[in-house]
């Protein structure tokens, strides 16, 4: 069975379509026949600025979670993109920045410190604070051990060599700054950054 349309009413019904769509754009468009509420995953989120660990472009990435600091809640970063505002990579990130979020939620990833003691092969878990006592003391014994003050032609060079330090190439220039200013102070001579690796 074929319609047959003629050319007046082909005129006529390209009329009303035209005029329809006109007022339409207009904001004349009827209401939805069904509105509803609809809950983004995002809507209650904590949002938390930073910047991605993997290399020494240091783009910047927004970190939603769940959780609110109340008692029964479990904190939980669920959600993460890149930030828009961010100078560097204007919320841009590359594969493994854009798939941080199975790093963070990896069962094998380290979330304390750990030390092996000398003579064993087995790691125990220590707090932070610990931790950094223990870095400080072997820092401070190994410069006390081995500092030099002059070189064997008598000029003062006030010198540490055994030891060297490995500096963040995702920092600010005044944390670089200041990481070279405590660095250079303690005498170290081997420095270099992450952005070389």
């Amino acid at each position: 069975m074929s319609i047959r349309v003629s050319r007046r009413n082909f005129l006529k019904l390209s009329a009303t379509g035209v005029a329809t769509s006109s007022m339409a754009m207009l904001g004349f468009a009827p209401e939805p026949a069904m509105a509803s509420i609809r809950h983004f995953k995002l809507t209650a989120a904590k949002v938390t600025r930073n910047t991605c660990t993997y290399c020494s472009v240091g783009c910047g990435m927004l970190l939603y979670s769940r959780g609110d600091n109340s008692i029964n809640t479990v904190e939980d970063i669920y959600h993460v993109e890149g930030d828009p505002d961010h100078p560097v990579s204007r919320g841009s990130l590359c594969p493994r920045g854009a798939g941080v979020l199975d790093f963070i939620k990896s069962e094998s990833r380290l979330s304390h410190p750990e030390v092996r003691e000398p003579g064993t092969n087995e790691w125990k878990r220590i707090s932070w604070n610990e931790a950094l006592d223990r870095i400080a003391r072997h820092m401070k014994d190994d410069r006390d051990k081995n500092f030099v003050t002059r070189d064997q032609h008598g000029h003062l060079v006030n010198h540490w060599t055994t030891t060297g330090f490995l500096a963040a190439s995702a920092t600010s220039n005044e944390t670089a700054y200041l990481t070279q200013k405590i660095v250079r102070s303690l005498g170290m001579v081997a420095i270099d950054n992450q952005a070389r690796v």
